[in-house]
């Protein structure tokens, strides 16, 4: 019989740059990542009468998404005060099952009142969607106070070979000119399609970076992560290195090394 008194051991808690928090599974940490994530976005809308949320997709956050539809804690997020962006996008046809944002619509902007005109997906098919994009960040950011006028809470992952957002290694992305909030990457480096990818210009400046890694299949990954020091061009996970805002990792104890 387990002796009731007994302590479980601490959680391993890799050595990453930031704040990082560790659950045992990954329903304890979707239900640790809502919690935050309705905080700032209560705590944003108070202070300046809106939220800008910005999403990454990919299988490892759609749990997320799920639980913000249905998990009843979290029933008064301010979807009608929430502006919501995109982290990056693959250049394909809207109806393509590998755009992020229809995996994004079908779990949250069906379910939510979120209003139409408060949602920004990227337009990746247009030439100039990457200038269109910024104009539109600009634009609604604008009227706060300067400082204030940033993302508020973004949601990135990492990939096996270290990209974030679609800042892959090598590309041309990882250089965008000064100013420059969202570009076009291609060529080397880069997994096809082609992408629109948010800079580290405007990542970094955000309020807080929630960077979402889980499952053994990551482990490793972590692991070199934090025992060498490659720099963003061969890491561009690296380059995410928040200016007064928050970096938080959310791991579950699957993906952290022994």
């Amino acid at each position: 019989m387990p002796d009731p008194y007994d302590i479980a051991p601490p959680l391993p808690k890799p050595a990453l740059p930031g704040e990082v928090l560790v659950r045992e599974s990954v329903d304890d940490l979707l239900d640790a990542m809502t919690s935050d994530m309705l905080f700032q976005a209560k705590s944003c809308v108070r202070a300046f009468g809106d939220f800008h949320l910005a999403l990454s997709g990919g299988s490892t956050p759609e749990p997320l998404y799920r639980r913000l539809m249905y998990d009843q804690r979290v029933r008064d997020f301010p979807w009608k005060k929430t502006h919501l962006w995109q982290v990056d996008e693959r250049c394909v046809a809207d109806d393509d099952d590998r755009r992020n944002w229809k995996m994004i619509a079908d779990l949250l902007l069906d379910h939510s009142d979120i209003p139409l005109a408060q949602t920004h997906p990227m337009p990746v098919l247009d030439p100039g969607g990457d200038l269109a994009y910024e104009t539109s960040l600009r634009e609604a950011l604008e009227w706060r106070e300067k400082g204030h006028d940033r993302l508020d809470y973004v949601v990135l992952g990492m990939g096996n070979d270290f990209h974030t957002a679609s800042l892959f290694p090598g590309s041309v992305a990882l250089d965008a000119p000064a100013g420059r909030l969202a570009v076009f990457n291609d060529g080397p480096g880069v997994v096809p399609p082609k992408r629109m990818t948010l800079t580290y210009e405007i990542l970094n400046a955000s309020r807080f970076l929630a960077v979402l890694i889980t499952g053994k299949g990551k482990r490793d990954t972590i692991a070199k992560l934090v025992a060498d020091s490659r720099d963003p061009h061969e890491a561009p996970i690296r380059g995410i290195r928040p200016l007064g805002g928050t970096l938080r990792w959310y791991l579950d104890r699957d993906a952290c090394p022994e």
